[in-house]
């Protein structure tokens, strides 16, 4: 089995954890399972539209579903049975789309994964109200876990959890912050910003499987950076599908980094390797945050102009693959290594 192949099989497991705590209907007792018995009484099909609906719109977009397959293919290398841990993988996946939820407005943006964004349909206070029950619902993951595990594995998973959920914010405050014109990232910078916003899931994925399999910290930091790396490359990736079309058009606008604005490491490149006119004229279409597609072509082109796609592409595949070396002899031999390695792969070489 290839590594697709295993995240499809893998998916509908995920998705059926993810419905333990997000139900796609609430009722009275999945109500309580969620929030505990009720003072008065529960308006489960208020919680239905308000909750469950414009989350599992978005859920049922589609997705890789990368980050829970990667969570349990690190604990399954390390010893534990992937079943025992599914919760926690969809944990991983329930953050993910939280965070797209709320970047989506923080954004203005208009579709994601081929149909408008949620707050485009359900309202923005739905959906910041969605977002931000995605990001604590995860908390009952743990609770519900409690007598699973040895003493203090669940308080170092809790500790794992906690880090990177402020961590996920400093990279959206960058990312922000540069988008608005404020400032000018360089590489290293670029780099971090990706780390925390993209690559904290993916770390937070790998540190989970090795800590609840009991694995030592040596080999939480050197799988964590792993999953760094991985969720770096699929950012910087995403920055080349979206400068370069093709099936990505369908689930992520052809040049939206553009008409948002974003200082992404091939803008980088090509601000660093333009002459001073094309620099500047890079900078005042980034600024304008059109939709104008003359001016977005424009844009593309003055990035294709230096190599700056390509430059990009090379970036992302040496940072994986070089994490990926590193962590290689902690891991021990198992199908399981075989497929994380392909799922390396898969993030550097991806199409859509």
């Amino acid at each position: 089995m290839d590594i697709v192949g295993y995240l499809d099989k893998s998916k509908a497991e995920v998705d059926k954890a993810i419905g333990k705590y997000i139900p796609r209907e609430f009722t009275k007792e999945k109500a309580e399972f969620v929030f505990g018995k009720a003072s008065y009484s529960y308006d489960t099909k208020a919680l239905t539209e308000s909750l469950s609906k414009p989350v599992w719109d978005l859920l049922d977009r589609g997705g890789k579903r990368w980050r829970p397959g990667l969570l349990l293919l690190v604990a399954e290398a390390f010893g534990l049975k992937p079943a025992g841990v599914v919760d926690f993988a969809a944990l991983t996946e329930i953050l993910h789309n939280g965070s797209l939820m709320v970047d989506d407005i923080e954004d203005s943006g208009e579709t994601r994964r081929g149909k408008p964004c949620v707050h485009k349909l359900f309202g923005e206070d739905v959906a910041v109200n969605a977002g931000n029950f995605m990001y604590f619902i995860p908390s009952l993951v743990f609770i519900k876990n409690s007598g699973k595990f040895k003493p203090g594995v669940l308080l170092r998973a809790w500790e794992a959890y906690g880090q990177e959920m402020v961590n996920i914010h400093a990279g959206q405050g960058l990312d922000i912050w540069w988008h608005r014109g404020n400032g000018s990232p360089g590489e290293a910078e670029y780099l971090q910003m990706c780390a925390y916003k993209t690559g904290t899931l993916a770390r937070l994925a790998c540190r989970l499987g090795v800590i609840l399999a009991g694995g030592t910290m040596e080999a939480e930091q050197a799988l964590g950076k792993v999953g760094e790396a991985i969720g770096v490359a699929f950012q910087v990736k995403d920055d080349v599908l979206s400068a370069s079309g093709g099936k990505f058009q369908e689930f992520k606008g052809y040049g939206d980094d553009v008409t948002e604005g974003k200082r992404t490491l091939i803008v980088i490149h090509a601000l660093q390797h333009l002459d001073k006119k094309g620099s500047a004229r890079l900078l005042e279409i980034l600024g304008m945050h059109t939709r104008d597609k003359v001016l977005v072509a424009e844009a593309l082109q003055l990035l294709a102009k230096q190599g700056s796609v390509e430059y990009a592409k090379k970036r992302a595949r040496d940072v994986a693959l070089q994490a990926w070396e590193k962590a290689k002899p902690l891991v021990p031999g198992s199908k399981a290594k075989g497929l994380l390695e392909g799922l390396v792969m898969f993030a550097v070489e991806r199409e859509i």
